[in-house]
């Protein structure tokens, strides 16, 4: 249904007080119409269609938050509305919105917002719905709604009642009511994962710019991972491996003691034995130590190995050309980058969960600037769990971007002044982890490494092309570019897992 334009304000204000009485959520009160007028503004002013308010405000109630014992648990009657659409719209609509994992992620995001923010969020959540749900609204001049929240709400909830009494309910939202609960039982999830991924990483209220590139990303690193398979792929045949040094905090002994012998330190000395302590000198103590007569808790011998990897994205500042859209690719060549990237860590993460793993994004400098920033800031976005677990980070050089300063942000950030400078830091990384590198460029390049697993990806078309750091690279088969992408992203987890 396209949006209906209400120019008449006689309309459209009977279209907001009608709506006004048609929550659910909550029983339609004075104190009920100012946030469910906010909510409102923000969407009409914002150039969107308004749905019925009396869902916004359903909608507004549930996400931030209803206790049980405020919920409605007899529908106050509205004159002349339907009984039977009444409860249908309680059924599929609002019974959709408490039971929906979605809704409640978006709704503890928005939680999360300062107060100024949830509004706004609000507008997005309620506006994502009826794009997704296909549910149409209608647009109206927004100094319908500033004179409304400039009267008594008193006043406006009783004259909305007193239009119902005298006019009976608006045909429009009679209308509109049977649409949403038709999309109630139309559609399998109120939301998509990348709109709550959005609220949840602050780039639903970001500028459209950084909004549209984040839900891109999403969509197609989604993409990608529909391809892949569920479980680890095996190794491509001659790869190359590199050994790595395991230090002692990776050795952890599994299990407790199992048995007492007459060896071991003095943490495992059993307490009994220090009974043999006399005031003589030598005592026994002495003599059966001197003997190894005194008895230790034994420990298993068993040791768990957990292997430290470390892998590195390098992507090079002539990476600026890929913000390009061909018309054979979806997106542009960076957004294919960056979805490669998110793609790699999120299998990484779920395959090698039982190694200590860690991810690092290094944007190289160009002369002391930093061309993809903005790449940047979308990925700090996108690897917020890994880096706030203290696993990941993204560095450009600029420490100021990279917030909370550690010793390892620092030599990162230190890293991406040159080339030479990141093969300084992976050769440092290398002495205590195995070392995975993917740097990309537009152009072949040389960085073969001896004790670092160096992979090229070569982004200067719409078919990128893959080699070994040695500047030899070659495109993989696909029907498509697109194709090619994703098989570039299975190549690269067969030569590192």
């Amino acid at each position: 249904m396209d949006p209906i334009e209400l120019r008449d304000l006689d309309a459209a204000r009977r279209y907001i007080l009608d709506g006004l009485l048609l929550q659910r959520a909550l029983k339609p009160t004075a104190k009920t119409v100012k946030p469910a007028l906010e909510w409102a503004m923000e969407i009409a002013s914002g150039g969107h269609p308004l749905p019925p308010i009396g869902f916004v405000a359903d909608v507004g109630n549930v996400a931030l938050g209803v206790d049980a014992e405020q919920r409605v648990r007899e529908a106050q009657p509205v004159p002349g509305w339907p009984p039977a659409l009444g409860r249908s719209y309680e059924d599929h609509v609002l019974g959709k919105l408490y039971a929906d994992w979605t809704f409640e992620r978006a709704g503890d995001a928005l939680r999360k917002y300062k107060e100024k923010d949830r509004v706004r969020g609000l507008a997005y959540i309620v506006n994502q719905i009826c794009e997704r749900a296909g549910i149409s609204g209608v647009l109206l001049p927004p100094a319908v709604i500033r004179a409304l929240q400039t009267t008594n709400p008193d006043e406006v909830i009783q004259t909305g009642y007193d239009g119902l009494v005298r006019d009976g309910p608006s045909p429009l939202l009679v209308q509109m009511y049977e649409a949403l609960v038709s999309a109630g039982r139309r559609i399998a999830e109120v939301l998509a994962p990348e709109d709550v991924i959005a609220l949840e990483q602050g780039t639903a209220l970001a500028d459209m710019g950084q909004y549209v590139a984040h839900r891109q990303i999403l969509q197609t690193t989604a993409r990608i991972e529909s391809r892949l398979p569920a479980r680890p792929v095996k190794p491509l045949v001659g790869r190359k491996e590199v050994p790595t040094r395991v230090l002692d905090e990776d050795q952890y002994p599994v299990g407790g003691y199992t048995s007492i012998s007459t060896k071991g330190s003095i943490e495992s000395l059993l307490h009994s034995q220090l009974a043999y302590m006399e005031d003589e000198s030598p005592d026994l103590f002495d003599m059966k130590f001197v003997r190894d007569e005194l008895f230790y808790y034994s420990r298993d011998e068993n040791q768990f190995l957990r292997r430290r990897r470390a892998f590195v994205f390098v992507i090079f500042p002539d990476l600026i050309a890929a913000r390009f859209k061909d018309g054979e690719l979806p997106y542009q060549r960076i957004v294919l980058l960056q979805s490669t990237i998110l793609a790699l860590v999120r299998k990484l993460t779920d395959w090698l969960s039982t190694d200590a793993i860690r991810f690092e994004v290094l944007f190289v400098q160009d002369g002391g600037k930093a061309p993809l920033a903005e790449e940047a800031a979308l990925l700090r976005l996108l690897l917020r769990e890994p880096i706030e677990r203290g696993d990941g980070l993204v560095a450009t050089g600029d420490r100021t971007a990279s917030g909370k300063s550690t010793q390892e942000q620092e030599a990162a950030e230190r890293a991406t002044e040159s080339r030479e400078a990141v093969m300084t830091y992976l050769n440092r990384l290398s002495r205590n982890s195995q070392v995975h590198c993917l740097a990309s460029a537009t152009e072949p390049f040389d960085m073969e490494m001896d004790n670092v697993v160096v992979t090229e990806l070569i982004v200067g078309g719409p078919r990128p092309e893959i080699g070994a750091g040695d500047g030899a690279v070659a495109a993989l088969d696909g029907e498509d570019p697109f194709d090619v992408w994703q098989e570039t992203v299975m190549r690269v987890l067969q030569l590192w897992v």
